[in-house]
């Protein structure tokens, strides 16, 4: 199956495909709450560095690897984060979920959840995929429990896999949820939006 850009709409998040065009929408996101600054989560470093941080992730849609997204959120239409599918496998059917921030007015919103339901849905219910994997900072506590929230298991801690933009060394934390599982974290997941 060729995974190639889709939009996914729910009741409070609208996920279009990622295009240059938003980078000016994605630096006013990232301002919001000055996420540059975070170490924990990779955001581009300064608003000099989105058109790269996007091209990025566009030569790696190109390449088969990867599917980004904005987020919108509906009520405004105002575009609050990006998120992506990576390392998509189709011969394994696996992929991982992440790369995802938002502004800081729609952090603890109904926003997140509502977008990974779109992902996984386009995941297990589309792709007929087998496992998806969401993998964040051991430092990142707001990730981790947020992961956990949505239904995922932590599978364990992979040592110092990433070297973050600052420099430091990462430990990740693998999470993933499995074909078998999707029924019952998509219900668990409307639930929450209820």
């Amino acid at each position: 199956m060729e995974i190639s850009p889709v939009t996914l709409e729910g009741r409070y998040v609208r996920l279009e495909p990622l295009t240059l065009r938003h980078e000016a929408p994605l630096i006013a996101a990232a301002s919001d709450g000055e996420l540059w600054k975070s170490t924990v989560t990779i955001v581009p470093s300064s608003p000099a560095n989105m058109i790269d941080y996007i091209q990025a992730t566009l030569d790696g849609q190109a390449q088969g690897r990867e599917l980004p997204f904005v987020i919108m959120r509906k009520s405004s239409g105002e575009i609050v984060g990006s998120t992506r599918f990576y390392e998509i496998r189709p011969a394994d059917r696996c992929a991982a979920i992440g790369y995802t921030w938002l502004a800081k007015s729609a952090q603890r919103t109904a926003i997140n959840t509502e977008a990974k339901l779109l992902l996984l849905t386009l995941a297990f219910e589309r792709w007929q995929y087998n496992r998806v994997e969401l993998i964040t900072d051991v430092l990142n506590e707001q990730s981790r429990a947020a992961i956990l929230r949505l239904g995922a298991k932590q599978e364990g801690i992979l040592r110092r896999h990433l070297i973050m933009p600052g420099g430091r060394v990462r430990d990740s934390v693998l999470f993933s949820i499995i074909a078998e599982e999707w029924p019952e974290v998509k219900a668990g997941l409307m639930a929450k939006l209820r």
